[in-house]
């Protein structure tokens, strides 16, 4: 096996769903070495020969098994060298930025981050010419900022794919992780019912609600009526839900709005950009909307939590430590309890916006063999 990590490279599979038991027969009967073997409840972990990996996926198929590669080395996927992204962040991040840059990297791409002080968008320079000028320049844009606007007007303009990594009303690569990280969980996305818990008027309750909408699944904004999302979205979102068999729900009774859930999502309950001065406004109307053990119970067992993070869910923050000495509070939209149980699926969430980003460079780029 070393031999074959050196010459072919290997990689970490994670193996979920299906008769784990009978896929690992099969490998040992096909010659597939099997090292490092970790077996949770859910997933099996094993280091194969790289070179096996389509071997182990046809198993699967007959397993019943899903697969997919956790991480890849000794084995280059630089398909893409020669190429280059720009990385526009007009708010500030770490999954978001670390997803593209790891992403771009691992396939061979350079990266360039813009930060507000780093640029001239908006400025000096006009959204429409600071598109012609970098789509002349680079094979893809990525852009986290403000206004939904912005974001079209570059994808308008650039000539070269541009990416949303989050405006005030949208948060798409999110998505791609959420549902990711639910069908890894549950093995299927339609007819799961999902529970957004907190200020559902922005990128990531409208998202939710979009996402659900389209791919079959039952949403659920449980919040007070004030932080209920907007009256055209919903109704667009009705509209997707007829033809797939979505349901969309509003509802300020948390009882009833998160019996037998599958998910419960939050996020935080100020937005980047908006004053300090909404918090005292947020804690008052949100607070009874914070996640907790009780929510978690009335959703069930089966139940996972997600958050797009980070999230104040203790005290080891300098903004945490400032709600606590203003307000008292030790934590805000989750309880600590909650994001540090098994059902909390945070971190996984996390890591598959690298993958899923991975996937929108290679859908929007083209596949290279």
């Amino acid at each position: 096996m070393a031999g074959f990590k050196f010459i072919y490279g290997c990689v970490t599979i994670h193996v979920m769903s299906g008769s784990r038991e009978r896929f690992i027969n099969m490998c040992h009967h096909r010659k597939i070495c099997l090292e490092h073997v970790i077996s949770g409840d859910e997933y099996l972990e094993a280091v194969i020969s790289a070179r096996n990996f389509r071997t182990a996926c046809e198993i699967a198929k007959k397993t019943g098994n899903k697969i997919r590669i956790k991480k890849k080395k000794g084995i280059p996927v630089d398909k893409y060298r020669g190429m280059n992204v720009a990385l526009i962040f007009e708010k500030t991040s770490t999954r978001t930025r670390c997803s593209f840059e790891v992403a771009a990297h691992d396939m061979g791409m350079g990266t360039t981050y813009l930060d507000p002080s780093g640029s001239q968008i908006g400025k000096k320079e006009s959204i429409e010419d600071t598109a012609r000028v970098l789509g002349r320049m680079f094979d893809g844009i990525e852009y986290r900022g403000f206004g939904q606007e912005i974001v079209e007007e570059l994808a308008k303009y650039a000539g070269v794919p541009v990416w949303n990594g989050l405006t005030n009303e949208y948060h798409p690569t999110q998505m791609l992780a959420d549902m990711l990280t639910i069908r890894e969980h549950f093995g299927h996305l339609k007819g799961i019912k999902l529970v957004y818990m907190g200020d559902a008027r922005y990128n990531m309750g409208n998202s939710l609600m979009i996402a659900c909408a389209k791919l079959g699944m039952h949403f659920v904004a449980c919040t007070s009526k004030n932080y209920f999302p907007n009256e055209e979205l919903v109704e667009t979102c009705k509209g997707y839900a007829k033809e797939t068999g979505a349901t969309i729900t509003l509802t300020e009774d948390i009882e009833s709005g998160t019996k037998d859930a599958d998910v419960i999502c939050t996020d935080v309950w100020v937005s980047m950009g908006e004053p300090d001065e909404v918090w005292e406004e947020r804690i008052r109307e949100l607070s009874p909307y914070k996640v907790t053990k009780k929510v978690m119970e009335n959703a069930g067992e089966q139940a996972i939590f997600l958050h797009c993070l980070p999230a104040f869910h203790d005290l080891k923050t300098k903004i945490g430590k400032q709600i606590h000495d203003k307000f008292g509070l030790d934590d805000m939209e989750v309880t600590d309890e909650v994001f540090e149980s098994p059902q909390s699926k945070v971190f996984d969430e996390a890591e598959n916006r690298m993958h899923t980003i991975k996937a929108v460079m290679v859908a929007t780029l083209g596949e290279r063999e």
